[in-house]
């Protein structure tokens, strides 16, 4: 079975895009806790993904990439709003870290994803790393598109 170990964190206002990024639209079939069922397309590539139930920051992961026409008509299936991001990619401490700028009714909201081979992985934090809401499930992509950021009480 495929494996996701992945944590999640808040990006402080010093960080910096390093790159230019990649624009990311992505949609959920399913978002009940047991399985979520996400269709994506980032650049000119797409994906279907099923994830099971969070165990810790532990849950089984299944990818696969389809043809994006595909993609574009499951979007338009699945539960609305779509999520749109940017995606960019930094390395530090030797892994990559994911940094997801959140765009319409998510702006403002900035987070940063590492994902470990072992739960208990140590990792050197970059220095624009902020409070970590790995269980925090109002920061699930999946409940982003039911109860956005934007509508938070801060």
């Amino acid at each position: 079975m495929a494996k996701e170990i992945e944590r999640k964190f808040l990006v402080r206002e010093n960080w910096q895009p390093q790159n230019a990024g990649v624009d990311i639209a992505q949609g959920y079939l399913s978002t009940v806790p047991e399985r979520t069922v996400r269709v994506r397309i980032k650049a000119d590539r797409a994906f279907l993904t099923i994830k099971g139930r969070n165990e810790g920051i532990s849950r089984p992961e299944f990818e696969y990439e389809i043809p994006v026409a595909d993609a574009e008509e499951l979007l338009q299936l699945a539960e609305q709003p779509v999520l749109r991001k940017k995606r960019y990619l930094e390395k530090h401490g030797g892994f990559l870290w994911e940094i997801d700028v959140f765009a319409g009714a998510n702006v403002g909201l900035v987070v940063a994803e590492i994902e470990l081979p072992t739960e208990d992985t140590v990792f050197s934090p970059p220095c624009w790393l902020g409070e970590e809401v790995s269980g925090d499930v109002r920061y699930y992509n999946a409940n982003l598109i039911k109860t956005p950021y934007s509508l938070w009480k801060k």
